[in-house]
């Protein structure tokens, strides 16, 4: 009796104890995934800003899907430049219903469509930390790392510093010749194809291959006599990008990301073939500076020189190699695709394509005459082209931000831990901002330059705007004109009848299927 009544007691102790654990728990998770969702569908809904109704747990994650999957299934033909049925399908179809500014649901978190630029002006030009970048997830930073991308606050603002004078235009100028060295490998081998083959036409894919080149261009201008192992960083950045694009959309479970899955472990193989190949050349260039041999003129050097002005190191080892990572992928993936799509439209537009070849021989001389920056600089039609380039097919679709405080959004009140996402895809072809012609590839309205090629400054958000705009622009830029120069100085080329028009964001917007297209060797 007496040990029927200690085991009943001890259950009662077991379940209240449970009770305890349990009942805040599931309290917290009934907030969290009911009473929260509603209360902010409710609170949105009251200000006339409203969307798909939340779904318990998943938000809209399954409709996103669906839609993103009937669009995979669609081309475009060859004279639109409408990429936001493709690559936004859902942000399409929920603005034709809501609005331009929508509440959406990914899983239990509220997402608020900033499809106005008075909206996104003020959230990209925020600088006191109202609107901060989301947690990318720890398959993207394997890629990025936390560097100027996700760093935020004063973090941010010091690796700003130090990065910085790395990207002047003075010494971006002195990479012209790395540049054009390595365009012109690519040129000259393409050039041996067109004469292996007199009067045969040549079919090139270019995606790949300027995807090769811009990896081999960052290489040399970042880590200068290192090149050979930064190429090891791109093969293995590469394979982090198949990774986490396959992590998008997937419902994030906490401590997933420590299991040992088949994808972690590779992702940590490659994080640790990254960390030890930067770590390598790090330490190669501080053993030379402490031999008085210099930091280095690249990009690495420079900011390693930056780093150790006044005597007193300002980022830490993992910082710089996470400024690495950042600036390797994003200085050779987004120019490698400014180029791809450059080439597309040129290709489909041989009128613009001749003026430009007018222009880069007037300016830069013939095959064989040596590129420089200033001479790249006078390219005004084919910055122009670029300009418009990234307008329709810039690399990023969308931007994203958190609200860290409740804020008043132009007269919207977001709630803390809101998602605040800017298309810029659909913002790109705002025929109220842009003109009637928006969905068109017209390169003179940024004949004024790019400040004033829309009814509003600063419409063009390929590079972000504010504060957190790419510090990477200026190199990307002048890699595009000289690589460009070099192509068309030497070959006209037309985009291949098997081309297939299906834009498609692999975490940057570029050909489902990529580039091939047509060369023709000019007379020298």
């Amino acid at each position: 009796m007496a040990m029927a009544m200690g085991g009943g007691t001890t259950g009662l102790l077991v379940g209240a104890a449970l009770a305890v654990v349990l009942v805040p728990w599931l309290w917290a998770a009934l907030v969290h995934l009911v009473w929260r969702p509603r209360a902010v569908a409710r609170a949105f809904a009251r200000q006339g800003v409203r969307g798909p109704p939340y779904r318990f747990l998943a938000g809209n994650n399954a409709e996103v899907k669906a839609m993103r999957a009937a669009a995979g299934g669609e081309t475009l033909d060859r004279g639109s430049h409408d990429v936001v049925p493709r690559v936004l399908p859902h942000y399409r179809a929920w603005a034709s219903r809501y609005g331009r500014v929508f509440l959406s649901w990914a899983g239990p978190t509220p997402t608020l469509c900033v499809g106005s630029y008075d909206m996104a002006r003020r959230v990209l030009s925020d600088k006191a930390g109202l609107y901060v970048k989301p947690d990318p997830g720890p398959t993207i930073l394997a890629l990025l790392g936390v560097g100027l991308v996700f760093a935020e606050g004063e973090d941010w603002a010091r690796h700003r510093r130090i990065v910085h004078p790395a990207f002047a235009m003075d010494k971006l100028k002195m990479m012209t010749g790395a540049m054009a060295a390595c365009a012109g490998e690519v040129i000259r081998a393409w050039e041996a194809r067109a004469r292996a083959a007199p009067g045969v036409e040549v079919t090139v894919e270019v995606g790949q291959q300027f995807t090769e080149l811009t990896a081999d261009v960052i290489s040399h201008t970042a880590f200068g006599s290192s090149y050979r192992r930064g190429k090891e960083v791109f093969q293995a950045q590469r394979e982090l990008q198949h990774i986490a694009l396959a992590a998008i959309g997937s419902v994030r479970v906490p401590g997933m990301e420590y299991a040992p899955t088949k994808a972690n472990v590779r992702r940590w193989q490659l994080e640790r073939t990254v960390r030890d190949t930067l770590m390598a050349i790090i330490h190669e260039r501080l053993d030379a500076a402490r031999e008085a041999r210099g930091y280095g003129t690249d990009l690495l050097g420079l900011m390693l020189e930056a780093n150790a002005s006044g005597g007193k190191r300002v980022m830490s080892m993992d910082e710089i190699i996470d400024e690495c990572k950042t600036f390797f992928f994003a200085g050779h993936d987004t120019t490698a695709h400014l180029l791809t799509w450059a080439m597309f439209l040129l290709g489909t537009h041989p009128e613009w394509q001749q003026r430009l070849r007018e222009e880069v021989l007037r300016e830069c001389g013939g095959a064989g005459t040596p590129l420089h920056g200033d001479a790249l600089n006078k390219l005004k039609l084919v910055t122009m082209v670029l300009y418009e380039t990234l307008r329709l097919y810039g690399a990023v679709s969308m931007i994203g931000r958190v609200a860290t405080v409740d804020a008043d959004l132009c007269g919207v009140k977001v709630p803390r831990g809101t998602v605040l996402t800017i298309p810029i895809a659909m913002l790109h072809r705002d025929e109220e901002v842009w003109g009637a012609d928006a969905g068109g590839f017209n390169p003179l309205r940024f004949r004024d330059g790019v400040g004033r090629a829309a009814a509003l400054p600063g419409a063009l958000l390929s590079f972000s705007s504010g504060p957190r705009s790419c510090i990477g622009q200026d190199f990307a830029m002048l890699e595009a004109k000289a690589t460009l120069a070099l192509v068309l100085r030497r070959f006209a080329f037309g985009v291949a009848p098997e081309y297939m028009h299906a834009p498609t964001d692999f975490l940057t917007l570029q050909p489902l299927q990529g580039l091939p297209v047509v060369l023709k060797l000019l007379d020298p």
